[in-house]
């Protein structure tokens, strides 16, 4: 009996404890992801991250790519226009 009752003190202490730290933890965790998806330095982070993978660059060569296209069509129409 006395077994017994010592295996459910200990229990019940890892149960209060998990009670207690569980909701805290998930909102501590909320608060943080909260606070940093919406400041600059969050934008800056993903600038840098675009920057270092190459994603900005590959975005450059498909914007510079669409000006070209757009001048080589504007060129074309220019030269079917009867003078």
């Amino acid at each position: 009996m006395f077994i017994i009752r010592k295996k459910e003190n200990a229990m019940g202490w890892i149960t209060k404890t998990f009670k207690v730290w569980t909701p805290l933890l998930v909102l501590f965790t909320c608060l943080i992801l909260a606070g940093c998806e919406g400041t600059d330095s969050r934008g800056k982070v993903d600038d840098t991250v675009k920057e270092l993978s190459g994603q900005k660059n590959i975005e450059r060569f498909d914007q510079m790519k669409k000006d070209i296209d757009k001048i080589n069509k504007q060129q074309a129409d220019r030269l079917k226009e009867p003078q």
